[in-house]
C-alpha cells in the first residue's frame, strides 16, 4: 500500500501564494505518476497538475497554467504544488493522488485552500 499525506493548505488573500506538500510512504516503488486534484462541495473532483516520477514531465489544467508548479523532492518522497497568483476561484479542497500508468488509486485526505477576495 501507498499512503499520501497532504499539508500546507490555509487561508490566503487573492494574489498570494501557498505551497502544498504531499508526502508518500509505504510501497512507494509502485508510484509511476502523481497528481493534484481539487474539489468544491457539490462538484466533481477536477484535475489540477500531474507529474511523472521518473521523467519529471508535468501537465497542468488550463486554469492554473502559468500560476502553479508541481515538483518532486526524490530524497523526501514528496511532491509539491507551488500556487502563485491565487484567485478566489482556486478555493477548494486539494487532494494528492498517486498510481501507475493506468490508474490513480492512492489518494490523500485533502487539505483546504481558501482564497479571499
Amino acid at each position: 500500500q501507498v499512503q499520501l499525506v497532504e499539508s500546507g493548505g490555509g487561508l490566503v488573500q487573492a494574489g498570494g501564494s501557498l505551497r502544498l506538500s504531499c508526502a508518500a510512504s509505504g510501497q512507494t516503488f509502485k508510484i509511476y505518476t502523481m497528481a493534484w486534484f481539487h474539489q468544491v462541495p457539490g462538484k466533481e473532483r477536477e484535475f489540477v497538475a500531474r507529474i511523472y516520477w521518473s521523467s519529471g514531465n508535468t501537465y497542468y489544467a488550463d486554469s492554473v497554467q502559468g500560476r502553479f508548479t508541481i515538483s518532486i523532492d526524490n530524497a523526501k518522497n514528496t511532491v509539491y504544488l507551488q500556487m502563485n497568483s491565487l484567485k478566489p476561484e482556486d478555493t477548494a479542497v486539494y487532494y494528492c493522488a498517486a498510481g501507475g500508468r493506468t490508474t490513480l488509486n492512492y489518494w490523500g485526505q485533502g487539505t483546504q485552500v481558501t482564497v479571499s477576495s
